[in-house]
């Protein structure tokens, strides 16, 4: 083809390029036959005689038409970049289709939880290695972006027909039925994706900022900028500030950032609760509960909730929470617990004995009740492992887009918690720094204490004197309290001396002291 190509180019004087990217094979001729250098072009020699007579190419009008060579080998590579990402997403979706399971036998899991593993576990690839407040690098940023746009779009398609008018020519106005995205999606997607947006936002604020940085775990620096907060969390490297702490505005700038990342957090997880409630409850959860509430809760909690005055925070503080699992523990038995009375008061079990101790109404106080507990275990613990209720209900969901929704949700709340702990992180250094500080200022300024310290221990003498020398000397209310002349003047209050004990009076004695029982004019 290329030997019919250089032919018809000298026969006729012109050139056609598009003719050469016909095919794949004449893309590899190409490259081979032409060739540009620093903007002159030139043909590779070949073994076909048409190509040997190069100076009638040259004079060809190819070298005034140069400039399309450039703008044509662009869609070459792009077209390559967008075949492997065809591939990738052949891939994906195929892992989709197939439910997870490889060998094609049908054994595979639900479209809507191969869905939310396909989110779940992309976010892990791509957060997981996020252990410094710096910003995500652009390869993987990028990766972030395409492929979750490639597993949102199923959401696209997701329809309910909803009534809308058309209008015929002749002006005859119809109702009519027409399809757009799903409620719960056309709202709740766009708002996911913005809060996506600004966490990628917040990590990139942090770039150029070199206040504090990272050591190793494991050298000499890192080892000494081990604290309190750091010593269980081995994967993470150390975090340093300068010695005097951070600046004013950097310090201004985190908490700002902090802030914000506390309304993305929240606002995820409004809706992944939103969404998990939404779901239907399996039965095989329904099945492993037990009769009644009493008994998922135990006797201890059980009479805490259902006592006639009930404080959740007084609650909460009562119980041992000091591990994660005991707080798990404690979320499942309060959810499963939710769950009994919820359905005693839609079947109106009466065979149980709820039915003949409790009223619906108590039974809907002590559902509330448990509901904030829930609530506040939530706020506390943001990132507390999945329940047991919530895993079932997503392990038997069949609704995709749930199933994407509460995902989606659930690694951008993780993600929100995950930056805010690395802000915090160099906060709580930050403190460290600034109280390392103050300390060594207190330690300088001891001399100047202790000259303080005699100057008001000798004011005291000279008062105790002048009461000794004027037999008819009252004290004022300033002098019983152990204030001077000076600091009703506005001067600094003196240190009083640590040798000095007061002795404790009581009222009567004070009254005595004061001579209260005297006229002002008689005490003055």
């Amino acid at each position: 083809m290329v030997a019919a190509l250089e032919r018809r180019l000298s026969a006729s004087k012109s050139f056609n390029f598009k003719s050469m990217f016909d095919s794949s094979s004449t893309k590899q001729q190409q490259s081979q036959t032409i060739v540009v250098e620093n903007g002159d072009s030139h043909i590779v020699e070949s073994n076909t005689p048409e190509s040997q007579n190069s100076d009638s190419f040259v004079e060809s009008p190819v070298e005034s038409s140069l400039p399309m060579i450039s703008p044509l080998t662009r869609p070459g590579k792009r077209s390559d970049r967008q075949q492997a990402d065809m591939e990738m997403m052949k891939d994906r979706f195929a892992k989709l289709l197939l439910g997870e399971d490889m060998s094609g036998g049908g054994k595979g899991v639900s479209s809507a939880l191969a869905l939310s593993n396909a989110i779940t576990n992309l976010a892990a690839s791509i957060f997981g290695e996020q252990t410094k407040l710096q910003p995500m690098p652009q390869d993987r940023q990028a990766r972030w972006k395409k492929e979750i746009d490639w597993l949102l779009s199923v959401t696209d398609h997701i329809v309910e027909f909803v009534p809308s008018q058309q209008t015929s020519k002749e002006g005859v106005c119809t109702e009519i039925m027409v399809t757009r995205q799903r409620g719960d999606l056309l709202m709740n997607i766009p708002a996911l994706r913005k809060l996506d947006a600004m966490l990628i936002d917040t990590l990139d604020n942090f770039r150029g900022h070199n206040e504090f940085w990272y050591v190793s775990r494991d050298s000499e620096e890192g080892q000494q900028a081990r604290n309190d907060r750091t010593n269980d969390k081995w994967w993470l490297p150390p975090v340093k500030v300068p010695p005097g702490g951070l600046s004013e505005p950097a310090r201004r700038m985190l908490y700002f950032q902090k802030d914000s990342v506390t309304q993305v957090q929240k606002a995820a997880m409004a809706i992944n609760a939103q969404v998990l409630s939404e779901m239907a409850i399996p039965e095989s959860y329904i099945d492993s509960l037990p009769k009644n509430g009493r008994a998922s809760l135990g006797d201890s909690i059980y009479k805490s909730i259902t006592e006639e005055w009930f404080d959740p925070e007084q609650f909460l503080s009562m119980l041992d929470l000091s591990t994660e699992h005991k707080v798990l523990d404690l979320k499942n038995r309060i959810e499963a617990s939710v769950v009994i009375w919820k359905r005693k008061l839609h079947t109106k079990d009466t065979k149980s004995s709820w039915g003949s101790a409790v009223s619906l109404e108590k039974r809907e106080l002590f559902e509330e009740r448990a509901e904030t507990i829930l609530v506040l275990l939530k706020q506390k613990f943001p990132g507390l492992p999945q329940s047991s209720l919530d895993i079932s209900k997503i392990q038997f969901n069949k609704d995709v887009g749930q199933a994407v929704l509460e995902s989606y949700s659930r690694i951008l709340e993780s993600l929100a918690y995950t930056v805010m702990s690395r802000i915090e992180d160099v906060l709580y250094t930050d403190s460290l720094a600034l109280k390392q500080t103050l300390l060594a200022e207190e330690t300088s300024d001891g001399g100047r204490t202790t000259e303080t310290d005699s100057e008001s221990a000798g004011s005291s003498n000279s008062g105790e004197e002048t009461e000794k020398l004027d037999p008819h000397y009252s004290k004022t209310l300033l002098d019983f309290m152990g204030w001077n002349d000076n600091s009703s003047k506005g001067g600094d209050k003196p240190t009083k001396s640590p040798n000095i004990t007061p002795k404790k009076l009581s009222y009567l004695e004070k009254l005595e002291n004061l001579n209260g029982f005297r006229s002002p004019k008689d005490r003055h």
